[in-house]
């Protein structure tokens, strides 16, 4: 049976990992619990992850709210009306187009069954995605932790947790990815909740106190 995460179970998963790292007993110790970020499942929200590839996520947000203006309901359809001005006009880069008119049509022509992914185990969701142009495993793993809400997932280049993570270590600079596995092994099975308190810390720091690069 595939566990989900919910606002008690995040409580719950907070609790066990604060009493097993410090960092992270600091960031509860200043900020509580952190939020849930669940996010509704289906094309929608990942054409939002796919705006979000790379850029802030206000400049992310802005061009999704001007697509649901354009729309009213993201659906793969409608997408597909939109050519490439109204697009760009929207905050579509020509790549981000491109990946998501082929996320559309993968949907439209019976080739993606996004629905069946809460069904499947996370590596055979991130086999299924990744065949798709322009998902890599960023999106499929925020995907996978947001809207499928698996415990267990740690970001691959999330630049946001890893600088949240060297200022709590005490590092010099942003561990590789390989090498924040091997320091976060011990987050198993919370790792998706670990991500979440980095996430958490480096939101109210930028928010309240300093801004990170």
């Amino acid at each position: 049976m595939i566990q989900n995460l919910n606002e008690t179970v995040l409580q719950q998963a907070t609790q066990w990992l604060i009493a097993r790292d410090t960092a992270l007993a600091r960031v509860f110790r200043q900020y509580g619990y952190p939020p849930l970020w669940a996010r509704e499942p289906g094309f929608s929200t990942l054409v939002h992850i796919i705006l979000e590839q790379q850029v802030s996520l206000a400049s992310a947000n802005a061009a999704f709210q001007r697509l649901q203006q354009q729309l009213g309901v993201i659906t793969p359809s409608a997408y597909l009306t939109l050519d490439d001005n109204i697009l760009r006009s929207i905050g579509f880069s020509r790549q981000k187009t491109s990946y998501a008119r082929a996320l559309a049509q993968e949907i439209l022509d019976g080739h993606l069954d996004l629905p069946a992914l809460a069904t499947l185990p996370d590596e055979l969701v991130g086999q299924r995605l990744k065949k798709l142009k322009g998902i890599g495993d960023w999106t499929v793993d925020i995907y996978l932790s947001e809207c499928l809400l698996r415990p267990d997932i740690l970001p691959k280049g999330d630049i946001a947790m890893q600088e949240a993570f060297r200022v709590l270590k005490g590092l010099s600079e942003r561990p590789v990815h390989e090498a924040f596995v091997k320091q976060t092994l011990h987050w198993r099975p919370w790792r998706s909740v670990g991500s979440r308190m980095l996430w958490h810390f480096y939101l109210c720091e930028r928010n309240g106190k300093q801004q990170y690069a």
